[in-house]
């Protein structure tokens, strides 16, 4: 059984429920997109609110913090960059024609998704559109972004010369039941997916396998060979629409509207362990140090061990859904639909994990007689990347 924690910090600045929570590479900031139309920037050393970007004519529905550099997207059809220090905007993105729902950042390339059922490249410092994206049938919820020198080998490159400039790809996933690969430099799509029946809500990206991975309303996730767009594997066992992906060391973490999270084992498709709890939809997913957090529409977080599936600790205190996740230095933070960041301690979940596994570790050590497939899972452990909330 998990027992009750308390929150070490709530922040209640925001004046609406806030929709995601970004991270910035370095572990010094955090920022939120709120309801209210604004974004506000927290230090992750003493928790305070120490910007407030205002600008946006509607809600923002997501954020993207880099080191010296944040980004929003708002259902005012616009992306915003800001300046950490100052405040300052720097930079607005115009051109979609209606919500953007997501934004992604690599290199020195913007990407956005939106309801207009387009995906946009834009150019981070010049404030302009370099591609556009053209080709679903509905709305573009989700993005991945991956080089092909990641996948190709020379012999197999056949694109366009101008394409060989510049081997950038873009992954979408659309509410149109399909996922779709771009080349950057050119618009032009290099191969669409097909094979789900409902809503693609999120992806995960594995490049040096070659392999994507898609969550769908249709209660199934889908694994991709990004060269060939072969489908491998289907992940039947979800009673629910797949919401979020995390994928740890060939172990694949899926979160549903099943009120499960379930752990696959990658190479085999084998279902390893299943999370239970929750009262509700599983809206995020965040794993660190062998303990998998997870964020419910019943407005709790949970810790569960990674391996044994055990709930060890229940976070409450929210009043609504509780939207994103992050971990940093042994704190927890949660953003909710209920418009307040909180920030827990989990030091002490931390530490009864390490010591419970290297007693597992002595014990295997010393046993002879163990599953193929526990020794799988018990030898592979690892931390999971952004998910993509559905709900």
């Amino acid at each position: 059984m998990g027992n009750s924690g308390s929150a070490v910090k709530v922040c209640t600045d925001h004046q609406g429920g806030i929709n995601w929570l970004s991270l910035s590479p370095d572990g010094q900031r955090l920022l939120t997109g709120s309801e209210d139309g604004t974004a506000r920037l927290w230090s992750t050393a003493d928790s305070q609110c120490h910007g407030h970007f205002q600008g946006h004519e509607s809600y923002i529905t997501f954020c993207h913090l880099e080191n010296e550099a944040a980004f929003t997207c708002s259902a005012d059809h616009t992306i915003r960059k800001w300046d950490v220090v100052t405040g300052q905007c720097l930079a607005i993105y115009r051109g979609h024609t209606s919500i953007v729902n997501r934004i992604l950042v690599a290199k020195d390339y913007l990407f956005s998704g939106s309801y207009d059922r387009t995906a946009r490249c834009w150019s981070v410092d010049k404030e302009k559109q370099i591609q556009e994206f053209r080709g679903h049938r509905n709305c573009v919820l989700t993005l991945a972004h991956y080089s092909s020198r990641d996948v190709l080998e020379e012999e197999e490159e056949e694109e366009e010369e101008e394409e060989k400039v510049s081997r950038d790809l873009l992954v979408t996933g659309s509410t149109d039941c399909t996922v779709k690969v771009w080349w950057v430099s050119s618009g032009r799509c290099y191969q669409t997916l097909l094979g789900h029946t409902g809503a693609v809500l999120c992806l995960i990206l594995d490049a040096p396998n070659r392999e994507l991975f898609s969550g769908s309303t249709d209660y199934t996730i889908r694994t991709w060979n990004i060269v060939t767009g072969e489908q491998l594997k289907v992940f039947k066992e979800h009673q629910g629409s797949v919401i979020c992906l995390e994928l740890v060391n060939r172990h694949l973490y899926s979160g549903s509207a099943d009120r499960t999270v379930k752990c696959w084992f990658v190479d085999t498709g084998e279902r390893i362990q299943t999370y239970k709890a929750h009262k509700h939809s599983v809206s995020t997913l965040k794993y660190h140090a062998g303990i998998l957090f997870t964020g419910s529409g019943d407005a709790c977080a949970r810790a569960f061990n990674s391996r044994s599936g055990v709930l060890q600790k229940i976070f409450r205190g929210h009043k609504f859904i509780i939207n994103c996740i992050q971990v940093h230095n042994e704190l927890l933070y949660t953003a909710s639909h209920d418009g307040t960041l909180r920030v827990w301690d989990i030091r002490g979940i931390c530490k009864r994990n390490k010591r419970r596994w290297k007693k597992e570790r002595s014990v295997q050590g010393r046993s002879s007689q163990k599953g193929s497939l526990a020794r799988l899972f018990n030898n592979k452990v690892g931390c999971m990347i952004q998910q993509e909330n559905g709900e």
